[in-house]
């Protein structure tokens, strides 16, 4: 659109000027949260605005006041160059600063030319919605405004108040110095320093006022009387004046920006026109002006400096400019002082951390580190109780709810927690009501997600604090019928103190609390890629010495097999051709030398399958493991032909293994079951016990998110002093000659052969009355 477009549209809407559908009627006062009160199309009545094109400044927009403050109706304006309204020089300063940085610039002071008489003005631009907003207010007389003073005399003026709030040393005493130099600069009535709670309501910390008037110190109001949407705009407006609240709106000529064709963004403008809300709530307060003084900490708003005045009351823009800049020392200085406030509450807190993230450091699971200090991650956060949940696991130290609420209270908090790490409330009775009955111990939550993959947190508790509030009046807002006979939401109209009792709240977390909480998963998270970053190398240093040390077996064994059949086979001519030279001693010697070059040979072979077994790739497949089972029973009966008795006493699941070791592995065990086993009816069980079976029986180290297998016998049994020893390898628990030999590699190839499949073994043995093996191989089909 060029700029002839825009001024024929400008030109178009003079037209509707006189249509009273054109003027919007006030906002709805029932949806105070949801007004758009940055777009009013509407401005106080104490000065003017205009916008113009930044190409060539062409005027778009005026107020309707446009004739009381120039002398020219808005259809002399709107579609003229802004020359119009100044002479040259004038006109070349604003044209001089619309393409840099109108702080260089604000506030402006021009002489105008109105009704043939010259007069001051002062105010400012800005850029908004494609075009420069211009607003304007006359000088005001020293007279009017006896703070008024030069941009000359700005560094002496502020000197000493500046000097004031630096030179305290705790909130409170800045907070005393911050209302008692504002009303010194602004003469207002009443100076207040107001502090925004963590749920948007506030309380007045300070106060500086006129004796007669009731005071306000120390009393709280609601979130509702100062909206979310005004909250923002505070946020990007530092200072925000009403000189009297009783003032008559002035629609925008047009209504519309003609550049978007919607509402002008005010959010910016000193002149923007005020919820009438707002202005019914001051109205009922007793304050006919008002000026607010924005205080932002991290660019956050932290509170306001609330000026009131029980009549009209204007300042000059250099004295509202002073006040704004104080306000941006004042938040720098509450800033630090906040911080100051905590410093030995932090460091009990930073101790705390370190002793806990030592202790992380030292163990070897997370878990474990609750034990050996219990103390250290509750003084973490300032709390009285904590659960640690990890795999569906929970541990609980201190105070806190019993384990059986912590599930559902954790699926509850996931919603809650959304995609962030950290959670918070103080009123978690109020948020989530089954946890009612434990008020005295959970009314309070912070929540730490340290991992989603593996369902790890930490949930800290804290107790009910019962409270008494003191409230500007009752916070509630009231709902009365208007004149139309429809309900709407009034503001308060009484402000005495009004006491509230307050229960289901726990004191409120701290942000230096959440921040403890939020560095500890940092740390944490830093400990554990460290300690994987360590087992990876260890792992990898493993597998090579496994793979040198399997190569090594395999070597050495083929190579020593050879001198053994050697010593076998001559030993055996000896006998043969020399029995009788030698004599019954001799030849009794050359047998035992045979005996053992045949042991010595058993346990070379032992030796090459377990290094087998080591080195050969897995060949993972679907396997039915009843027909291995049956397989192995069938080559046993026909080696072993003693009365024996076989339970399955449910159909073995089918498993993605390697058939060939899982056959030596049932192999193994029912060998062994059988062969150290002296009773006349030798019995074996085969079974398996699901995830989702509890059987008290099973081993406490293994993974009971798999299936445990077992091979259980009626046999010998295993003294618990030999638990530790019967998987290592050639370690034998009877003589050679007992039990039919054996080289005591057995179990070992069998443990082997359970870790290469993702599992592990244990055993649970009664003396004299038989064993059982228990052991995973992954998931079930």
């Amino acid at each position: 659109m060029t700029s002839l477009d825009l001024i024929s549209q400008v030109k178009q809407s003079i037209a509707k000027l006189t249509d009273p559908n054109s003027i919007p009627s006030d906002l709805d006062l029932t949806n105070c949260d949801r007004e758009p009160i940055h777009i009013p199309s509407a401005i106080q009545s104490h000065g003017v605005l205009l916008t113009f094109l930044e190409t060539d400044l062409t005027i778009l927009q005026v107020s309707q006041n446009c004739e009381i403050f120039l002398g020219k109706k808005p259809t002399e304006l709107l579609g003229q160059p802004l020359s119009l309204l100044m002479d040259k020089t004038q006109f070349a300063t604003i044209e001089s600063c619309v393409n840099g940085d109108f702080e260089n610039v604000n506030p402006l002071r021009l002489s105008l030319q109105v009704n043939g008489k010259s007069e001051g003005f002062e105010g400012i631009v800005h850029r908004t919605d494609g075009v420069i907003v211009m607003e304007l207010e006359r000088c005001l007389s020293v007279a009017a405004d006896r703070q008024a003073v030069s941009f000359f005399d700005f560094y002496k003026f502020v000197k000493t108040p500046i000097d004031r709030i630096q030179n305290t040393q705790t909130l409170a005493e800045l907070a005393e110095q911050t209302v008692t130099v504002v009303r010194t600069l602004t003469g207002f009535d009443r100076v207040m320093l107001y502090r925004f709670d963590t749920d948007g309501s506030g309380q007045v910390i300070a106060e500086n006022k006129h004796e007669a008037q009731t005071s306000f110190l120390g009393l709280h109001y609601p979130a509702s009387d100062i909206p979310k949407q005004a909250k923002e705009l505070y946020r990007l407006n530092l200072l925000r004046i009403i000189p009297d609240v009783r003032y008559e709106r002035v629609q925008l000529e047009p209504t519309l920006n003609p550049v978007t064709g919607k509402p002008l963004d005010l959010s910016l403008s000193a002149l923007r026109s005020v919820s009438p809300m707002h202005t019914e709530y001051l109205y009922n307060m007793g304050v006919r002006a008002s000026m607010s003084i924005s205080i932002l900490r991290d660019r956050q708003l932290w509170g306001l400096i609330a000026c009131h005045h029980s009549t009209p009351r204007q300042l000059s823009y250099e004295t509202r400019t002073i006040c704004e800049f104080l306000g941006q020392v004042i938040s720098f200085e509450i800033g630090s002082k906040d911080d100051a406030k905590d410093v030995s509450y932090k460091m009990q807190l930073q101790s705390a951390q370190a002793r806990f993230v030592n202790t992380i450091a030292s163990c070897q699971k997370l878990r474990d580190s609750f034990t050996q200090n219990p103390r250290d991650p509750i003084e973490l956060v300032g709390a009285t109780g904590v659960v640690f949940c990890e795999h569906g696991q929970i541990d609980c130290i201190g105070t806190t709810p019993p384990t059986t609420e912590i599930p559902e209270l954790l699926a509850w908090i996931d919603r809650q927690i959304g995609e962030d790490a950290v959670y918070s409330t103080s009123t978690l009775i109020n948020d989530y009501p089954p946890l009612m009955p434990y008020k005295d111990v959970a009314s309070g939550l912070l929540a730490l997600r340290i991992s989603r993959i593996q369902q790890t947190y930490l949930l800290w508790f804290r107790p009910e604090v019962i409270q008494t509030v003191e409230w500007g009046g009752e916070p509630n807002k009231s709902v009365e019928v208007d004149e139309h006979n429809q309900l709407r939401m009034a503001p308060r109209k009484s402000f005495e103190l009004w006491k509230q009792t307050v229960q289901r709240q726990s004191l409120p977390w701290k942000a230096c609390e959440i921040e403890a909480a939020l560095e500890l998963r940092i740390k944490i998270i830093g400990i554990v890629l460290q300690k994987a970053d360590e087992l990876a190398l260890l792992n990898a240093e493993l597998e090579r010495s496994n793979v040198e040390l399997d190569a090594f077996a395999y070597v050495a064994s083929h190579d020593l097999k050879e001198p053994l059949r050697g010593i076998h086979n001559y030993s055996t001519f000896l006998i043969e051709d020399y029995g009788d030279k030698l004599g019954e001693d001799g030849t009794h010697k050359l047998a035992t030398l045979m005996q053992l070059t045949q042991r010595m040979e058993d346990l070379i072979e032992s030796l090459l399958r377990y290094s087998r077994f080591g080195r050969a790739e897995l060949l993972l497949q679907p396997v039915a493991l009843d027909h291995i089972v049956e397989s192995v029973m069938e080559v046993i009966k026909i080696s072993q032909p003693s009365p024996m008795q076989l339970q399955i006493p449910r159909p073995l699941s089918r498993i993605e293994c390697d058939r060939a070791q899982v056959t030596e592995l049932f192999t193994n065990l029912i060998g062994n079951a059988l062969k150290y086993n002296d009773r006349d009816q030798k019995s074996i069980e085969i079974g398996y016990i699901l995830p989702t079976e509890s059987d008290d029986l099973v081993p406490t180290s293994l993974d009971r998110s798999q299936t445990v297998f077992f091979v259980r016998d009626n046999g010998i049994g295993i003294r618990a002093k030999h638990f530790e020893n019967i998987f290592k390898i050639f370690k034998r628990l009877h003589p050679a000659t007992k039990y039919g030999g054996g080289t005591g590699a057995g179990l070992t190839i069998v443990k082997k052969i359970v870790e290469r499949h993702g599992g592990d073994i244990a055993v649970v043995s009664t003396f004299g009355e038989g064993s059982t093996f228990y052991f995973t191989l992954g998931t079930s089909e």
